[in-house]
């Protein structure tokens, strides 16, 4: 695989270094740019264009959900983690409904947050585990409408597309399913097409909110 080029979002100078210096131990991944706030790391996001944005949630003046928002107006292929200290369902959602491609808390364990990353440039997109229950709670109250396909989904993309609520990875829907994972990632495809979303972490909250998925009680 190629080198990750990622930029570092975070007014925290130790925090970003710690980052930095975490990914400089993995070849896999090169820290190409750092920004102390929002509107400079719209910026550099503008100007490097990284393959993956780590991206703080509450920083100052500009918050980092609305950066999220113009790096996805002005590079709608930019993949973007939210790395923060908030468990806020409010703040999860408006993330994902955003666009971000992942969630994780900062007080995540470095081998998790490694393994983040890499499902990342895989195609996937991650939530913190223990913020998957909030995720859904956090759900419930919103406004329902009916499906709205450009496509009408197959039997197995509403299949897929139910399990995907769940968080699993596609090696874990692969298994589920008794496919290969490359069926489930043209699935997946399928299924962000058809109802022009931009993440699985999207879709997911899509098929909560319209009924695909069993609400928690």
């Amino acid at each position: 695989m190629e080198t990750v080029r990622i930029l570092l979002v975070d007014d925290h100078a130790l925090f970003r270094s710690g980052i930095s210096s975490l990914l400089q131990r993995h070849p896999e991944f090169n820290v190409v740019g750092e920004a102390t706030d929002g509107l400079e790391g719209l910026k550099l996001a503008t100007s490097l264009q990284p393959d993956m944005i780590l991206l703080d949630l509450h920083m100052p003046g500009i918050s980092g959900l609305e950066v999220l928002k113009m790096i996805k107006e002005k590079l709608p292929a930019a993949c973007v983690i939210m790395l923060t200290v908030s468990e806020d369902a409010e703040d999860l959602l408006a993330a994902i409904r955003a666009g971000a491609n992942g969630y994780l808390l900062k007080n995540i364990a470095m081998e998790a947050f490694l393994d983040g990353l890499n499902r990342v440039r895989q195609g996937e997109a991650v939530v913190s585990p223990q913020l998957m229950g909030k995720l859904m709670n956090g759900i419930q109250g919103a406004v329902h409408t009916e499906p709205v396909e450009r496509e009408s989904l197959s039997a197995r993309e509403r299949e897929v597309l139910a399990l995907l609520a769940g968080g699993a990875s596609n090696k874990e829907l692969a298994r589920q399913l008794d496919v290969a994972e490359s069926t489930i990632k043209i699935h997946i495809q399928h299924i962000l097409r058809k109802l022009n979303l931009s993440s699985r972490v999207q879709a997911a909250v899509y098929a909560i909110e319209h009924g695909y998925v069993k609400r928690p009680d």
